[in-house]
């Protein structure tokens, strides 16, 4: 240690500074980014961003997302922004897609560092930094080609300038915590800005601390905010109107916190079961730190002495973890990537008690072992199971037998939007006419998503060439319902194309 320490060089002596950073850099580089060129995109979710990039690219239009060729709200501009320049620069590739998703799963590693560090000393911010990148949900969000990561980043680190800028008494990062406010606001709508928001409320209102709200800025910070939040929204409600109000607003936010896009995830051990596979492995340290603390919590939740025995940084991690897992409780759509930014406070307290018993040789072992796991896994498991979620090889029999001119439908499961995005082909979907009637997109509901073109099956001629994509499951009812002579292609993923001449 005192070589490094009375070392001249300036390479060594910053190594030496910065070396807890560096290695989780490069650690998370490795992890993130193998294999990502060999992941195709894949349905329901991945593919629906993709193919909107691609036709925002092909129209020259980098504001408007679009898909089908229909405007498109689900979601703010910023994660189209970042597929449309890794486009750009990569071509429309799986690397591509997943470039960015990588950097800033790296930069959120690399952010906790920063805060664990601050709240405590570099061993904490280490251990942080790999309970982070080893759990099993930030790893798969690493590689997600969804907005999830992106949300992880400006929200959690809007939350760690405010904290830094009050404890230190710089009030200069405020500005900081304001400028991510806005680019949450971005990514994925008014969540950006209201999580954050009852957090950093929570957390004054436990201290009985309302006077901070004095010195932050409120004023100036806030159109930071809205002027960075303003720079997509202000042309898109000049442009699109009413239009875009009702699909942003109406449904892919007030009916998404009140109208439940999933019920089968309506339970209330949700979220813990979410957190068990999530969090793996180190989830499993739950019965060890009940052991070790679980006698002390019981006693002072009896004595109502929980909140006065804890510190300030352990009142703010707290009311993160804590607040972030009420707020989406308390959402009627419950989804598994949602509570994502309760993870830094969780490996921040994990790092914490395995410091303080010394402990951290274990850490390390378990990390590097799930390191290794994780990048094997990238090609041995992900590969295959992306390819098995894909329509690429439905895209690929279909292309190489595609004749302009020939009519290509999709019949049965779960329309697989990445056979567009790989051949090009809008093919409709083929249901009865009744079944249009009821799926067509109409006003505020979740039939709004439903933007996959249409075909009626009473308006399918008897004869003439098509091809169909096929749902493995739904082959026996296919062939059955649709009239003619059908050939067999061949299959791949969750379809069979078949051909009628």
């Amino acid at each position: 240690m005192e070589y490094w320490e009375n070392d001249g060089s300036p390479l060594l002596c910053f190594y030496h500074r910065h070396w807890p950073a560096l290695l989780l850099l490069l650690l998370s580089l490795v992890l993130f980014f193998a294999g990502n060129s060999r992941l195709l995109i894949t349905d329901p979710v991945e593919s629906n961003y993709a193919l909107t990039a691609r036709e925002m690219l092909a129209a020259g239009d980098w504001l408007s997302p679009r898909i089908y060729g229909n405007f498109w709200y689900d979601k703010p501009w910023l994660f189209y922004g970042e597929l449309l320049i890794a486009f750009r620069l990569f071509g429309v590739t799986s690397f591509a897609a997943r470039f960015f998703p990588a950097v800033f799963a790296t930069i959120g590693v690399l952010q906790t560092y920063w805060f664990a560090q601050k709240l405590y000393n570099r061993k904490v911010g280490f251990l942080s930094g790999l309970i982070m990148a080893t759990s099993v949900e930030y790893f798969y969000l690493a590689k997600a080609v969804i907005t999830d990561m992106t949300l992880f980043v400006t929200t959690t680190g809007s939350l760690m300038l405010f904290y830094v800028a009050k404890s230190e008494n710089k009030s200069r990062l405020l500005y900081g915590a304001y400028a991510l406010t806005g680019l949450a606001l971005l990514t994925k709508g008014p969540v950006g800005l209201v999580l954050p928001g009852l957090i950093i409320l929570a957390y004054l209102a436990g201290n009985r601390d309302f006077h901070t709200l004095t010195r932050m800025k409120l004023i100036r910070g806030s159109l930071l905010t809205l002027g960075i939040a303003a720079l997509w929204y202000g042309p898109m409600i000049a442009l699109h109107g009413t239009d875009f109000l009702t699909g942003f607003i109406g449904v892919h936010n007030i009916l998404r916190a009140t109208v439940s896009e999933h019920p089968r995830n309506n339970t209330w051990w949700y979220y813990f079961l979410i957190f068990l596979i999530g969090c793996f492995p180190w989830s499993l340290s739950l019965p060890w730190l009940w052991k070790k603390y679980g006698h002390i919590l019981k006693e002072r939740i009896k004595t109502r002495t929980f909140w006065k025995n804890l510190n300030d940084r352990q009142r703010f991690l707290f009311l993160w973890a804590f607040v972030t897992w009420f707020f989406f409780e308390c959402m009627a759509t419950k989804y598994p990537t949602y509570t994502l930014p309760y993870l830094p406070p969780l490996a921040i307290g994990l790092a914490c008690a395995a410091s303080r018993l010394d402990l951290q040789y274990w850490v390390k072992r378990t990390a590097l072992a799930m390191a290794l796991l994780f990048t094997v896994l990238s090609f041995v498991l992900a590969a295959p199971l992306c390819r098995q979620a894909s329509g690429w090889d439905a895209a690929r029999l279909v292309t190489a037998r595609h004749v302009p001119g020939v009519p290509v439908y999709v019949y049965g499961g779960r329309y697989p939007v990445s056979f567009t995005y790989y051949s090009g082909i809008p093919a409709p979907r083929l249901v009865t006419r009744q079944r249009i009637r009821e799926l067509r997109p109409n006003g505020i509901s979740w039939k709004a998503k439903n933007m996959m073109p249409f075909a009626a099956l009473e308006d399918l001629p008897d004869t003439g060439k098509v091809m169909v994509l096929v749902d493995r499951s739904s082959q026996k009812d296919f062939l059955q319902t649709v009239s003619g002579k059908w050939e067999k292609l061949g299959e791949g993923g969750r379809w069979t194309v078949w051909e009628r001449k």
